[in-house]
């Protein structure tokens, strides 16, 4: 059984993504389930709708091709393959860390969408890795944006995935991320800032309000500084967040006047085409330490890679601080 007691899908992966699940209204109109998938899904249009039934392309839960002339049955599940958007190959590869029986660690590069969602499809850490290792009930414990790097924990079925979600729901992994940005002396570090932010629906940027309670507490340090390959200086933070809100780090880096290097959307959005990989996002989530929610063994995972903007070797680099002791 799939995750919610829904049945496993009848037909296997494609490119590492799954069959899409179409569950009939209680009632309607409909004589056909044809009638209904032309009514449901208008992008496609009749004429692919007939040669897809005609292709034996929907399924019942059984696994058998629906006829063309089936009958509208309320309540009945098909399944289908979606079609998959074009997409611009991401020319950098994921690196496995860490795999046992239950967890893959993995180092996400920029740019890399943790899991399928809207455009980005088969370009994705996930569906990359469920044919790769042959594991096609890979799954995502928790979420990197997709043009932020470093570790990422994936579960290898879903009997494992909410003892390890829950460790993230909990606020019981400490994180620690690298960013690269702008330096500033009048920005005192280090120090914990709270703020609250609102991400509002359909819009890309989330926000901060200083005047409502805080729901979002980052530390920020500045562990070194040098000048960027642009000759602008720039400072390399250490930012440990001990909330999980959408942007955080990147909308509380810019408020405090010190965006990140290659950000598209703080403070200003700025629009990047989707086959332009030359300005990675400066920020890396460069360990993650938990205890094991199965065994109880102390897990810690450390990126291999830089924040983009920060020179791969870079000698004159000043030290700032020491680091801080981790919070296991």
């Amino acid at each position: 059984m799939a995750r919610g007691g829904i049945p496993a899908a009848p037909l296997p992966q494609r490119h590492g993504v799954d069959a899409m699940r179409l569950r009939m209204p209680q009632e309607g109109p409909w004589l056909t389930l044809r009638d209904h998938l032309v009514a449901r899904i208008p992008a496609l249009g009749p004429e692919r709708i007939d040669a897809m039934l005609a292709a034996g392309e929907f399924v019942g839960i059984d696994g058998m091709p629906c006829a063309s002339d089936a009958p509208f049955v309320p309540r009945s599940v098909v399944w289908v393959h979606r079609d998959l958007p074009d997409e611009v190959p991401v020319p950098f590869e994921v690196e496995v860390l860490h795999r046992d029986e239950r967890i893959v660690v993995v180092d996400k590069p920029p740019f890399l969408a943790t899991m399928p969602r809207g455009m980005h499809v088969r370009e994705t850490v996930v569906t990359r890795l469920r044919e790769q290792l042959g594991l096609p009930r890979l799954t995502p414990a928790h979420r990197l944006d997709r043009l932020t790097g470093g570790v990422l924990l994936l579960t290898t079925e879903q009997r494992w995935r909410g003892a390890y979600q829950q460790l993230f729901a909990r606020a019981e992994v400490h994180k620690e991320y690298l960013a690269v940005a702008r330096l500033d002396p009048s920005v005192t570090l280090p120090q914990q800032v709270a703020v609250h932010i609102d991400k509002p629906h359909g819009q890309w940027q989330a926000r901060i309000d200083p005047d409502r309670e805080p729901n979002a507490v980052t530390e920020i340090e500045l562990l070194r500084r040098c000048t960027g390959p642009d000759g602008i200086p720039v400072g390399l933070y250490r930012l440990i967040p001990h909330t999980g809100r959408t942007h955080q780090l990147r909308v509380t880096m810019s408020w405090l006047g010190l965006p990140m290097v290659g950000d598209p959307l703080y403070p200003v959005v700025h629009d990047v085409a989707d086959d332009d990989f030359s300005t990675p996002l400066g920020l890396l989530a460069h360990i993650l330490a938990f205890r094991d929610p199965i065994d109880g063994a102390p897990r810690r995972f450390v990126s291999r890679r830089l924040p983009g903007g920060w020179p791969a070797a870079e000698p004159a680099a000043e030290p700032v601080a020491e680091p801080v002791a981790e919070r296991a």
